[in-house]
């Protein structure tokens, strides 16, 4: 029976995998493991990487662990064609809403699939350069990111800028009238999501809400205490589902999608794409994750859009087991849970997922891949408390407010030296350094190919950041002066010490990176001469001799 919810044994992984595809995988069917360079919703600075690693080794413990539990079975999953498919879906599964493409406009089917195109000609994608497990890897995905002006959006330690759509009142100049109409196709796809995302809130808030009502009636004979603790049980039998109505109408102010990464992947021109490990689904676009860096509980919205459904022999596929393989799919699974049946869920061209509420974080989902080249574009609510440009202009600003930038003389000199304000200094320094110019200019001329909008504020995040090397550089000059007592120079030596050593050791990082083997980042590389170098740290190691 396909998708047997029984564990299937299996010749080894691979053998398995292909036993459940119902097709043998070439080469070109494949994904290796690993596809990444430097990202992370934290910073790079700051220990962010540190904090990376601690969690990509708590990731990898836990998989090993599930591995070790499943042993040489494979876990079960569901699709559409097994019985306890939807049962399975409304009960574990319920905050993921599916809209088939009959229900879209079909105006807005044209649109956007001619901007996916329009992108797709221009060579708007590209596969983003990614650290994983310490590797620098390409992900077997090209993606472009198109938002609200001077967002970003940072995953797996790489931060990606928006294009920008043509919001109201903005000044955008883009490359091209067919860019133009592509961006404001998004945003227009956007409008859309958020209005159905809204209410499909409203309906889960009525769905619920008349859970607890039934809940309530058909224990009305037992004591309060046990009949609060009896609709408690059913509503946690869905994973911390229920929500009530007045956090709906929280998560509703937290709805509308400030950005949209497209991803596109054509599955027959890949060398090798990765199995699904703990199912046996078959060849993954994207493997098993949450969405990270996003707003609390905020939904994930997502247009797919595979070129065309591929012919099948459906004679061929009666004795299938488990998912269509020609067919693109989101899996579903609630994290780290063996016990729970997985879903696979197929996307036929115009179809639209809603991942609502938490589900993104109780859950995890993968892409699987079909035979069809496919375009998505998903929506989703960042988390830019500190990923705005706005955000780090004003960051400089407030560095800035410690040079005494004297137009009649020629030197510069700081205003204060007390250790508070050297410490936040020098902290916004390696922010602006490593969270955004590095960030930028590593991603090359991508930019150029749809709009040259962020040139002009990176050149000035750029004339900031020369600044603060100077203030490093007075910072030094200041407590190596005779004036400055003892007890000072190791009070701000050693405070500043810390920030020195991480610049050189991420610049070290950066620069033995395999990105440095491109070109595109020794142009960078060029660009940004480091006046902060191992001399200034020998020299502030010095002071506290």
């Amino acid at each position: 029976m396909p998708g047997a919810v029984v564990p299937r044994p299996r010749q080894g992984r691979q053998g398995a995998a292909e036993k459940t595809t119902g097709r043998q995988p070439s080469p070109v069917m494949v994904h290796r493991a690993g596809a990444a360079r430097m990202r992370d919703a934290g910073c790079m600075c700051g220990g962010g990487s540190m904090k990376r690693s601690a969690g990509e080794s708590e990731q990898q413990a836990k998989k090993q662990k599930l591995l070790e539990e499943i042993g040489e079975s494979w876990l079960p999953y569901l699709t559409p064609r097994d019985a306890e498919f939807y049962q399975l879906w409304k009960t574990k599964y319920s905050k993921l809403i599916l809209r088939t493409s009959d229900t879209v406009p079909k105006e807005l089917h044209q649109v956007v699939q001619d901007a996916f195109l329009t992108l797709q000609k221009h060579g708007c994608l590209f596969q983003d350069l990614i650290r994983i497990k310490g590797k620098d890897c390409l992900t077997p995905v090209s993606r472009i990111l198109i938002g609200n002006p001077g967002c970003t959006y940072k995953y797996l330690n790489t931060r990606l800028f928006t294009v920008p759509w043509p919001v109201e009142g903005s000044k955008i100049k883009y490359c091209n009238p067919e860019m133009f109409d592509a961006c404001k196709a998004l945003m227009k796809l956007n409008d859309y999501l958020y209005n159905e995302t809204v209410q499909a809130l409203k309906e889960q808030s009525l769905s619920e809400t008349k859970e607890t009502k039934d809940a309530a009636v058909t224990n009305k004979e037992q004591d309060f205490s046990t009949c609060v603790e009896g609709e408690r049980t059913i509503l946690e039998d869905q994973s911390s589902s229920y929500v009530p109505r007045t956090d709906c109408i929280n998560l509703k102010s937290k709805t509308p999608y400030n950005l949209t990464l497209l991803n596109y992947m054509d599955p027959l021109q890949m060398l090798y794409l990765k199995q699904e490990p703990y199912f046996g689904m078959g060849n993954m676009a994207v493997s098993w994750h949450h969405d990270e860096n996003l707003v609390e509980r905020s939904t994930v919205a997502v247009y797919s859009y595979s070129c065309k459904d591929p012919v099948i022999n459906r004679n061929q596929l009666q004795d299938l087991r488990g998912r269509d393989p020609a067919v693109w799919h989101v899996g579903l699974k609630i994290a780290w849970d063996i016990k729970t049946p997985g879903l696979a869920l197929p996307l036929h061209p115009g179809d639209c997922y809603f991942m609502l509420d938490d589900l993104n974080m109780t859950h995890q989902h993968c892409v699987l891949a079909g035979w069809p080249p496919r375009f998505s574009s998903t929506h989703r609510v960042a988390e830019c408390s500190r990923g705005t440009l706005d955000y780090i202009f004003r960051q400089c600003e407030t560095a800035l407010q410690n040079l005494q930038d004297d137009s009649e003389s020629v030197a510069l000199s700081l205003k204060s030296l007390e250790v508070t304000i050297v410490k936040e200094v020098e902290g916004i320094h390696n922010e602006v350094e490593f969270e955004w110019l590095r960030q930028f200019w590593f991603q090359g001329k991508r930019y150029r190919k749809c709009t040259d909008w962020w040139f002009e504020p990176m050149a000035k995040l750029e004339e900031f950041w020369k600044k603060m090397e100077i203030m490093t550089s007075l910072v030094l000059s200041e407590v190596g002066k005779e004036e400055c007592t003892m007890e000072q120079r190791n009070e701000i030596v050693s405070c500043f010490l810390p920030f020195l050593t991480e610049r050189q050791e991420l610049r070290k990082e950066w620069t033995a990176s395999d990105l440095s083997k491109s070109l595109i980042h020794m142009i960078y590389i060029n660009r940004l001469l480091p006046y902060t170098s191992l001399c200034l740290i020998k020299a502030s190691a010095r002071c506290l001799e």
